[in-house]
């Protein structure tokens, strides 16, 4: 559940509560979506999400009523993604025994449970397992523009936006993303009896 505490913004609280449930709730889902592509991890996409919701609250008079909503809270996410990326990489990693070993432990169990989460199946359904370790594998920042071009649709003027860089810088970033996906998936595809036309 998501709490706000009313600020001085210039945009008074009932009018920030309507801006909130026309505009920004209705996304929930398509944030929380985004952010479990970025993170693979639900509760990492969820604190995200509600950052997201937090900021977007917070600086609710930058944002222009009636315009792109979406991609206005896709980028207050996607910054607050690279910022704790940015934490994180500068932090030791730091692993505790207990953990390890209950992690191998689980994995062991998955190997011999046949239930697979609702999430991934629905997920996998869609785009197939090989695609989704291949978009992972990616660099974070074509993974990005990917999961916001072919994924999420935005046009590349949104993502420019979103992402903050140029339209042609954009375009460059989906045309190797998408090179660097069709190597990775080369080999499936040919098992799948797809053939590359030249």
């Amino acid at each position: 559940m998501i709490i706000f505490v009313t600020m001085a913004t210039g945009i008074d609280k009932a009018q920030k509560d309507k801006i909130f449930e026309e505009e920004f709730f209705p996304l929930m889902d398509d944030l929380y979506n985004f952010a479990y592509h970025l993170t693979y991890n639900e509760e990492d996409a969820n604190d995200l999400v509600q950052d997201t919701f937090m900021k977007a609250y917070r600086f609710i008079k930058s944002y222009e009523q009636g315009t792109n909503a979406k991609a206005w809270l896709f980028r207050i996410l996607k910054n607050g993604f690279i910022n704790e990326y940015r934490k994180k990489s500068k932090q030791p990693i730091k692993a505790d025994f207990e953990d390890v070993v209950a992690y191998h432990d689980s994995e062991e169990e998955k190997a011999n449970d046949v239930s697979v989460d609702f999430r991934q199946d629905v997920f996998q359904g869609i785009i197939g397992d090989e695609v989704t370790k291949a978009i992972n594998a990616l660099p974070a920042d074509f993974r990005l523009v990917i999961l916001l071009c072919d994924i999420e649709g935005f046009t590349y003027e949104e993502i420019s936006k979103i992402v903050d860089i140029p339209i042609g810088t954009v375009r460059s970033r989906l045309h190797r993303a998408r090179n660097l996906l069709k190597e990775k998936l080369k080999e499936y595809a040919e098992k799948l009896g797809y053939k590359e036309n030249n």
